[in-house]
């Protein structure tokens, strides 16, 4: 037999050797292997007292084995769809599924870390490891360990199917993005349109082989038609196209329909939530969050909700009257609230993200993106050319500290066909002691879809991709920069999900500052710094329509954790009339009857954020409060810097999030910072 890598032991993933071909046969051969020896570790226990060095340590060795081939696998499957990796990657999603419920429901394993919680040896272990043996017996349970044999196995067939489930939701959603286009001879209908964003679409038809200019339905694309161009009717084509994604409305209505996915997700997601004694699957999605109730979670929302909804309210009818009688708009439609936002906001401020893209060349925010993270953490960073890459616009680079590697990450910064929409980071590599003592470095995925570069020029980006960035990277340091050396608590595992966005809402601050813009902006011609009056501009249009913003990002939260609280097998028509019941209780925008929001909701029926999207709005109050530490003492003071590094980002998942919140802040954390953040007059 050929040979195969993703059964060979590599420092990265050899990105150029990997075909759909090598995928199943490696997956099963792993699962097999790690059957195998896990059966062993398990039955030495039986006969000697478990210690670390003889449980939890190669048991880690084997679940990193399996990591370690699977994760290239899943990156490629987000970043370079096909058809032979995507059928690959399917196959294997129900094996994984299953050996997962097999390691969590194992009985055997399960008495043996009992035995190891119960040992002299236990409490001479490190706080790392301590919480590791604990975080695994609490997930023995919530894997339904103490289940009768009936209700193992309903579990088991519950977690395969979410597995599926939650790739045909993907895929459908990249489907559907994917099959529409208009292709536009005439540039008078694109009237309005910066000539960046022209450059683009003229780039998406000639890639095709057409004449003229290709919207497609991808962010770089749809979005600057939704903010700038004048032809109403276009503006109105193209949201109904983006807003029925995967849904039973619009131009390729129930083509890629999402909805009978959803369904099933949330009554699989109850069934398996009282199957472990919840109440709910809000319940036991609390039971690794901070919150200690879904009371918690409603009364959090809701508090806040009363504290923006009045100044929301106030911001959207200054939009109307603005539309009314600047715009000769008479009414506001929903494909009209980003155009006749970004009018009022120009007209106001003096200030576009347009304006801004010429500071904003990627290469310079990149390097400032370095700069700023080299002066808060005293770490440096450099590229690596020979490192193995999976497409020509990926860059590898590693963090070194007094000149030695620490971390590594893969650069992954614009949209293409067969890349998912959105921003991520993910694990390449997780930081652990190997079984022979050295260490394993972190490695990290940081993936954008910004818009390409043309034409033999940077690409520039907006000052909202500039945050995105920032964003996604701090992400990434909490995974590089973790000291912890147990790959349960490592980094971003074992952190509770609702404190998870702190480190990287964090970071976003940064794009704010003038010391911070110093190091990210430069002209794409001249290389000068923002202007002082430029800068003032941006500073003051920051808090634009935030409260606005803020009641938004509050409907996906309600909606979300209310679906999985209140409801206990929904219909389409259920989940929309949630939904409704949300919006007109919270929202302040129009909304069109046709559009299906929910059948793109990928965070929650894709991702990890079911009954958990609050923590967006949970962890900005951690961040915007930890932040006002580095305003209080200077932006770049590095003891601050220094301080935060210690006591939140090496941590990891080794402490309790509230506790190393206190640690860090010397006190409990107080909303007041985020809200005088965004500008919410409550404050």
């Amino acid at each position: 037999m050929s040979r195969n890598p993703l059964l060979e032991t590599h420092t990265l993933p050899p990105f150029g050797e990997i075909q759909p071909g090598h995928v199943v046969p490696a997956i099963e051969r792993l699962i097999a292997d790690n059957r195998r020896d896990i059966e062993q570790l398990a039955e030495r226990a039986k006969h000697e007292t478990p210690r670390w060095e003889t449980l939890a340590a190669p048991l880690e060795a084997v679940n990193d084995r399996l990591a370690q081939a699977w994760s290239p696998v899943s990156h490629l499957n987000a970043t370079m769809n096909s058809e032979p990796l995507r059928e690959a990657y399917q196959a294997c999603l129900g094996k994984l599924s299953e050996y997962s419920t097999w390691l969590g429901q194992n009985e055997d394993l399960f008495k043996a870390y009992q035995a190891l919680k119960a040992s002299p040896d236990f409490a001479a272990l490190d706080a790392a490891q301590r919480r590791s043996i604990d975080n695994t017996l609490r997930d023995f349970r919530l894997a339904g360990v103490d289940l009768p044999a009936e209700k193992k196995r309903r579990y088991g067939e519950i977690q395969s199917r979410l597995s599926e489930l939650a790739n045909t939701f993907s895929n459908q959603v990249l489907d559907a993005t994917q099959a529409w286009h208009k292709d536009i001879d005439d540039p008078k209908t694109l009237e309005g349109l910066p000539e960046s964003a022209l450059d683009t679409l003229r780039a998406n038809a000639e890639a095709k082989g057409v004449d003229g200019y290709r919207i497609t339905l991808d962010f770089p694309s749809f979005f600057p038609v939704m903010s700038f161009a004048h032809d109403r009717e276009l503006r109105q084509e193209i949201y109904t196209a983006f807003v029925t994604r995967a849904s039973d409305q619009g131009p390729d209505a129930g083509k890629f329909d999402n909805a009978p996915i959803i369904e099933e997700t949330l009554k699989l997601r109850r069934e398996l939530a009282e199957l472990l004694g919840f109440a709910t699957y809000a319940d036991y999605s609390l039971s690794t969050k901070m919150a200690d109730s879904p009371r918690h979670v409603l009364d959090f929302l809701e508090d806040l909700a009363k504290r923006a909804h009045p100044q929301a309210k106030e911001e959207f009818a200054e939009l109307e009257a603005y539309a009314r009688e600047t715009l000769g708009l008479e009414t506001l439609e929903p494909w009209d609230v980003g155009y006749a936002s970004e009018k009022l906001r120009e007209d106001r401020y003096s200030i576009s993200q347009e304006q801004l893209r010429p500071y904003f060349p990627a290469p310079r925010v990149t390097d400032g993106l370095f700069q700023v993270v080299e002066t808060l953490y005293g770490v440096q960073f450099e590229e690596d050319n020979e490192a193995p890459r999976y497409h020509p616009d990926v860059r590898f680079y590693r963090i070194l500290e007094g000149g030695q590697p620490i971390a590594g990450f893969y650069l992954d910064l614009y949209a293409r066909e067969g890349k998912r929409g959105g921003a991520w980071m993910d694990e390449c590599r997780v930081r652990r002691t190997r079984e022979d003592g050295s260490l394993q470095l972190p490695v990290a995925y940081l993936t954008c879809n910004f818009t390409r570069p043309v034409g033999g020029k940077p690409a520039l980006l907006t000052h909202d991709e500039v945050t995105t960035l920032f964003h996604e990277f701090g992400h990434g340091l909490h995974h590089m920069l973790t000291k912890q050396a147990v790959a349960d608590v490592s980094g971003i595992n074992g952190v509770a999900w609702d404190a998870v966005e702190l480190p990287s809402q964090f970071m976003e601050n940064f794009c704010w500052e003038r010391e911070g813009l110093d190091l990210i902006a430069g002209h794409v011609q001249s290389g000068d710094k923002l202007p002082d009056e430029l800068l003032e501009r941006l500073q003051a249009a920051k808090n634009f329509q935030s409260a606005m913003g803020m009641m938004r990002q509050i409907e996906f939260s309600l909606f979300d954790f209310r679906l999985h609280h209140e409801l206990a097998a929904p219909s389409a028509d259920d989940v929309q009339a949630l939904l409704d019941q949300v919006r007109d209780a919270f929202s302040v925008v129009p909304r069109a009857s046709f559009n299906r929001f929910q059948n793109s909701f990928s965070h929650v029926f894709a991702g990890g954020y079911a009954a958990g999207y609050y923590s967006y709005k949970w962890a900005e109050v951690l961040s915007a409060d930890a932040y006002s530490a580095f305003e209080e003492d200077g932006i770049f003071n590095p003891d601050t810097g220094l301080r935060f590094r210690r006591e939140i980002l090496e941590q990891g998942g080794s402490r309790d999030a509230a506790d190393m919140f206190r640690a860090f802040r010397g006190r409990d954390p107080s909303i007041d910072p985020l809200l005088r953040h965004s500008g919410i007059r409550a404050a």
